[in-house]
């Protein structure tokens, strides 16, 4: 597959994040930090995404180290709603949106890489403008945006239950 040793170690750390994450939605409906999968979620994408700032497939800075740093600053703002307003119901809102954006932009270059690697010497895609990555991005981006109505709605039923 052409990985390096830091690649190999990236990628191994992504899919333990990712799992810890799909475990969370499946659990929870979220990406909960209370939780030991939120809490992986959050370091093993840390890792990754400070990792993925050391490879580079196709040399120098990239838009894949702009989406890093992008997610980066998500995780953090969302650890930084949770540990320092943890009774603003409102900060959940945000905390919720900016982890499950976090996952969804991980997405974007897992999708490509993978697609393009797996399986080992007949790839799926060819290439980053195949229509199996589009189809596969469109249908993440509907479950985000399906996924993201639903944390709002269940949100906003905890808000109000704690206001009574």
């Amino acid at each position: 597959m052409g990985l390096s040793n830091l690649g190999l170690f990236h990628t191994a750390i992504g899919i333990i994040a990712i799992i810890a994450a799909l475990i969370g939605f499946v659990q929870q409906g979220k990406i909960d930090f209370t939780r030991i999968t939120g809490k992986v979620y959050f370091y093993g994408t840390l890792i990754t995404s400070f990792t993925a700032l050391g490879i580079s497939r196709h040399g120098g800075f990239n838009a894949g180290h702009v989406l890093s740093i992008i997610i980066i600053v998500l995780i953090a703002a969302a650890y930084f709603l949770h540990s320092r307003k943890k009774g603003n119901t409102r900060a959940r809102y945000f905390e919720n949106f900016f982890l499950s954006f976090s996952f969804f932009l991980s997405m974007l270059p897992t999708v490509n890489e993978t697609l393009t690697r797996i399986p080992i010497g007949h790839p799926l895609a060819k290439g980053i403008n195949d229509p199996i990555i589009g189809k596969t991005l469109l249908a993440i981006l509907l479950l985000f945006i399906a996924g993201s109505v639903y944390q709002f709605r269940s949100q906003r039923t905890i808000n109000n239950s704690a206001s009574k």
